[in-house]
């Protein structure tokens, strides 16, 4: 069984993280950034770990966030790092829910070594140099104008119904009748659902209307969590907030999803 302390070594004065927690929550953490990504940013400080990434097509962003107390030991000093999260996901997936995963980062080799009872894994990380950079800044820069709380089924439930007709996604909401839409237009079906604030957690209307691609809807939609409230933060062709928490409050996700401009 791995140690729920992180073992001291020879090359403490060269390892900028250490740190142990449930495989159930490392799993967690790469699934939600490797969602829509293939490899992201790696920032390490004394509070914890952060996931930064943008897709090529520059449409959807992604903050990942774990802080120390979701670890059962942490230790890390300031250090920007590259990671490729299909080999990290390939290696994590190895652990069963219960068992604890030990990682150690050596900036000299720059590598992260991941164990898991006797195994050990050495992966190379990457220059963070080669990843494309998403701009610094959350949701708060571009002043949404309203925004829904809904559970994690509502969420899915809109994002599945729009995938049977169509490519794209309406959100829309009115502050007159304080109602959420969404709808998709097909080619031959339409589906449209239709919220107050009775059948959500939280809604502050305003008067919005913007469209998203249901693919990067339905990729966020496969690795969230189920049993989780969902803020939607929304605006008029502005980009979408999609921001929820995980492993009892220790992890947080924001995903910016830009909106299909429409033609004038």
């Amino acid at each position: 069984m791995v140690e729920q302390t992180v073992q001291e070594s020879n090359s403490s004065a060269t390892t900028t993280f250490r740190g142990v927690l449930d495989a159930g929550t490392i799993k967690r953490t790469v699934d939600v950034a490797y969602a829509v990504f293939d490899e992201c940013h790696l920032y390490v400080d004394p509070d914890g770990l952060r996931l930064a990434a943008i897709d090529a097509a520059t449409v959807v962003r992604a903050d990942v966030t774990l802080e120390r107390a979701a670890f059962e030991s942490f230790e890390g000093a300031p250090d920007h790092l590259g990671i490729d999260l299909e080999r990290f996901r390939d290696v994590v997936s190895i652990a069963d829910r219960d068992q604890f995963v030990a990682l150690e980062v050596n900036a000299e080799s720059r590598t992260l070594s991941i164990r898991i009872d006797e195994l050990e894994y050495t992966l190379a990380l990457l220059d963070p140099e080669t990843i494309r950079s998403p701009q610094e800044g959350s949701s708060d820069a571009f002043d949404l104008a309203g925004s829904v709380v809904a559970s994690a089924e509502t969420f899915d439930r809109s994002v599945r119904a729009a995938e049977m007709v169509s490519t794209h996604l309406e959100f829309e909401l009115d502050a007159a009748d304080e109602v959420f839409a969404v709808r998709a237009d097909g080619d031959t079906d339409d589906v449209s659902l239709t919220l107050s604030a009775s059948d959500l957690v939280d809604l502050e209307p305003a008067d919005t209307s913007s469209l998203f691609s249901v693919d990067y809807l339905a990729s966020i939609n496969r690795a969230m969590p189920g049993g989780v409230d969902v803020g939607l933060g929304l605006g008029t062709e502005k980009p979408l907030s999609i921001r929820y928490e995980f492993a009892d409050g220790g992890g947080d996700v924001e995903y910016l999803v830009a909106p299909r401009i429409s033609a004038t």
